[in-house]
């Protein structure tokens, strides 16, 4: 284990993506390790004003397509503060919203639901799910994730944004880290201050080595049949995958 961090956190080689193993992934990760990153990332997430920027697209596809409800999923939630974020503003905002959310590990599945009942919004749902194999549970207005992407090789992200494209009838917005020097160095300082669990010290830097380009999330969005897909790079070093349903001549690429 030490030599793997010393190897992914020795400095930037950030041209070619390096798909780094994270800790959070591994399937033998200590409960409360996981629970103390999962609280980690949650503060990166805020400081990254993620679910603001997640609802403020979600509500505009809303009002674009005059829609009075939306029923929202957001893949590897892990324990639901962007989720629950969105919730919040959702009911700020008067809309009619159904929030779930779904996880792999019924480790951060149950902080979610802890995380739900706390905050009074047990309305939105939470389920364990593989969601390149396992029932996604319906269908839904608009699909949704949080650095997720970044977790997959080339091939399960085109599976996934190709399954995703038959569970969303209007949407799907992705947002995650994107590769550069930049981005790296960003993950390696922010992380030591946001949080104190190792585990998001290792995978911070690790996660920015494993993530893609926008060029390069645009292109696996077009391998996946998601025609008139947009990428937006946001600050700090973020991108955005947007797709919209039926929606055609839209520039493909925004810097």
């Amino acid at each position: 284990m030490l030599c793997t961090a010393t190897a992914a956190t020795r400095g930037p080689v950030i041209g070619i993506r390096q798909r780094v193993p994270e800790l959070m992934d591994e399937p033998g990760i200590d409960p409360e390790a996981l629970d103390h990153a999962l609280r980690g990332i949650a503060r990166i997430n805020a400081f990254s004003l993620t679910a603001g920027h997640l609802w403020r697209r979600l509500h505009r596809i809303a009002l674009e397509r005059r829609l009075t409800r939306l029923r929202i999923l957001d893949v590897g939630c892990g324990n639901a503060d962007v989720t629950l974020g969105i919730a919040r503003r959702a009911r700020c905002s008067g809309m009619n919203v159904e929030l779930f959310g779904c996880d792999q590990t019924e480790v951060a599945v149950d902080a979610a639901r802890e995380l739900a009942r706390r905050a009074g919004l047990q309305q939105v749902r939470f389920f364990q799910a593989n969601v390149l194999a396992d029932d996604l549970q319906g269908t839904y207005d608009a699909v949704i994730s949080s650095l997720f992407l970044h977790h997959l090789d080339e091939s399960d992200s085109i599976a996934l944004l190709h399954r995703l494209r038959g569970v969303a009838r209007h949407a799907i917005v992705m947002d995650d880290l994107c590769r550069s020097a930049l981005g790296y160095w960003l993950a390696r300082w922010g992380c030591q201050v946001l949080t104190r669990s190792p585990v998001v010290h290792f995978d911070g830097p690790a996660s920015v080595r494993s993530a893609l380009t926008a060029a390069e999330a645009l292109a696996l969005a077009h391998a996946a049949g998601l025609e008139g897909a947009i990428v937006k790079r946001r600050w700090p070093e973020r991108f955005t995958l947007i797709w919209k349903n039926n929606v055609v001549s839209v520039p493909e690429f925004v810097q």
